[in-house]
């Protein structure tokens, strides 16, 4: 049995517990009360346990990409990340991904959704004992080919799904995938993940075959004539088992019609932000049903995968957007980003609040030194006052995955970093016509 105190206790399914505890027996909660019930065991002080926080949509393999293509158009954008993409091979993605993983950590993060395009992410999570759904990305027009390709990744990565690591299936969106595809990919029963209306150019590309889309070789399937949301509702797909990334570009209708049913959304504020695509609906999505979860994306647009920074930015964004500063407070913030995410991939029954019986996996964040010292609301000082290096311990299972003054990163940053140099050899992007 193990006993973790600290000045607060945050359950999130519940009202935070001053100078509160919590108990786990193997990987699963036992007992969360206070201090003074349950015993002190190892304790925090100034400090606040939370449940580790989930992140509902990633791409760990890019966690070295950091300021490739910044200012660029969306689509010379990622057209510029193909480019540089294909000066590494599976070695280098799994030294990213490794890395990835381990920042993750260090944010207080246990739980990823990542869209994995080579499979990389999987082993990495497997090897640092990050919990994760990982999406193997699919694109092209003829499903036979594509989910071939998809098999072949599968297999390479395969031993590393389990209990921890699970296996999902990403057709990665409606400009890169056909109708056909989309189909074959949701008829392997797996849970299901897509890029949708994240961009203008995306929509102006899709609907009218225009844009700074139109000249890209990449795109393999072609204008439809109607948003991706559209072409998702029609084939039957837009429903509560798709994890939709961004739906930062939707009409009226369509946000009711992604409300009512129940799609899950992974929100990335600050993606969408650097991108210049826009502020997603949350407050709006959320009223209307959708299951809104937050993720940092990766450090291609984000930059990073601080979590404390992206539940910031959320705040921000949202009351900006709706122009009240209560449109959400620090404490649905919190929420978004530990049960919210998890709701959003499917896993809110294991993961995402401190519930006897759930999954013994939980963050322990320092309010030491914090403007929000002394501690009036936690959630704010948590969500607010929050970074990576105020995390003093991330456990998942019930095992401690990342103690900050024991981790040893050296190895990680180096591999990685020289990957990141065969990244920068690849030819510079140009912009592309409008």
């Amino acid at each position: 049995m193990t006993v973790l105190s600290a000045d607060w206790v945050l359950p999130v399914e519940g009202e935070p517990i001053r100078d509160g505890a919590v108990v786990f027996e193997g990987d699963r909660i036992t007992a969360v009360g206070t201090a003074a019930a349950l015993g002190t065991g190892e304790r925090f002080e100034g400090a606040a346990i939370v449940p580790g926080f989930v992140n509902a949509h990633t791409h760990l393999e890019y966690a070295v990409y950091a300021g490739f293509g910044d200012g660029l158009p969306f689509g010379p954008w990622i057209s510029l990340h193909i480019q540089r993409k294909a000066n590494i091979g599976y070695p280098e993605m799994l030294d990213i991904a490794r890395l990835g993983a381990a920042e993750c950590l260090r944010s207080g993060i246990t739980t990823v959704g990542d869209y994995s395009y080579a499979g990389a992410a999987a082993p990495a999570c497997a090897e640092l004992g990050l919990r994760a759904i990982v999406y193997l990305e699919v694109f092209g027009k003829d499903p036979l080919e594509s989910l071939d390709a998809w098999e072949q990744t599968r297999e390479r990565v395969g031993d590393a799904f389990g209990d921890l690591v699970r296996l999902g299936i990403s057709p990665h969106a409606p400009y890169s995938c056909s109708e056909a595809v989309f189909e074959a990919c949701a008829a392997t029963g797996l849970p299901l993940g897509t890029h949708l209306s994240e961009s203008p150019a995306e929509i102006e590309w899709l609907v009218r075959g225009t844009g700074d889309f139109s000249p890209l070789a990449w795109l393999y399937v072609e204008p439809r004539g109607e948003t991706g949301v559209a072409t998702l509702d029609r084939l039957g797909l837009l429903g509560p088992e798709l994890l939709a990334a961004h739906c930062v570009q939707v009409n009226p209708d369509e946000l009711a019609l992604i409300g009512e049913r129940r799609v899950r959304v992974a929100h990335c504020p600050r993606s969408n932000a650097l991108l210049g695509c826009g502020i997603a609906p949350v407050a709006d999505l959320r009223a209307a049903g959708a299951v809104v979860g937050i993720g940092t994306d990766s450090p291609a647009s984000a930059p990073s995968l601080d979590m404390f920074e992206e539940l910031r930015t959320a705040v921000y964004v949202s009351r900006a957007r709706e122009e009240r500063p209560d449109a959400l407070s620090a404490a649905e913030a919190l929420e978004l980003g530990t049960l919210g995410g998890a709701r959003a991939l499917g896993l809110d029954d294991e993961v995402g609040s401190l519930v006897p019986g759930k999954r013994a996996d939980l963050a322990v964040v320092s309010l030491t030194g914090s403007p929000y010292e002394p501690v009036e609301d936690p959630a704010a000082a948590v969500v607010l006052g929050g970074t990576p290096a105020r995390v003093l311990l991330t456990v998942t299972d019930g095992e401690p995955r990342y103690r900050n003054e024991e981790f040893e990163w050296h190895a990680l940053t180096g591999a990685a970093r020289r990957a990141r140099s065969l990244l920068l050899q690849a030819p510079s992007a140009t912009r592309a016509p409008t």
